[in-house]
């Protein structure tokens, strides 16, 4: 089972489940209904609904009362929703400035219809941002913080001074 094929076929609630169990594996090593039901605000009949599903597409094993655990393929697939929501989580909160909460929320709904290609480029341009040569945010990035403040551009000083030659001519 390659992950693109079966991702393609999960719907984005399919997913947010993947990635609730694979929370609470990590949080509690294991993940029971209770569990599932409380981190995604839903109640226990809908989990078991959502298991029955993941588990004919072997993405999950569950027995009727026992534990839910990802199966190989369901890892990774949890891993990559993991991973596009931590990516567009920080894109949005620490280059947009957007408050970390709402940043959140929005990259749970945007991380389901990112294609591969927009996922690559998106977190490329994260991990070039965050790996620049200047310590602090970027010269570039503090103009767009300043331009979200004010509506207006900074000026470059040897702008300004160019258009002050030009003029003169």
């Amino acid at each position: 089972m390659h992950i693109e094929n079966v991702g393609e076929k999960l719907s984005s609630n399919m997913e947010d489940y993947l990635e609730a169990i694979a929370l609470i594996e990590k949080d509690k090593g294991v993940a029971r209904v209770k569990d599932i039901s409380r981190l995604m605000k839903v109640k226990t009949p809908s989990v078991t609904s959502a298991l029955n599903v993941l588990v004919d597409k072997g993405l999950v094993e569950h027995e009727r009362y026992g534990y839910a655990e990802l199966t190989k393929d369901g890892k990774r697939i949890a891993q990559d929703v993991l991973k596009r929501h931590k990516m567009l989580t920080k894109f949005l909160s620490s280059i947009l400035k957007i408050d970390p909460q709402v940043a959140a929320g929005d990259a749970c709904k945007m991380e389901h219809a990112l294609s591969p290609e927009t996922y690559k480029k998106l977190s490329t341009f994260v991990e070039f941002v965050e790996t620049g040569s200047e310590v602090d945010r970027p010269l570039w990035l503090k103009g767009f913080d300043h331009y979200l403040k004010t509506g207006k551009r900074v000026q470059c000083k040897n702008k300004q001074a160019l258009k002050k030659v030009k003029s003169r001519k």
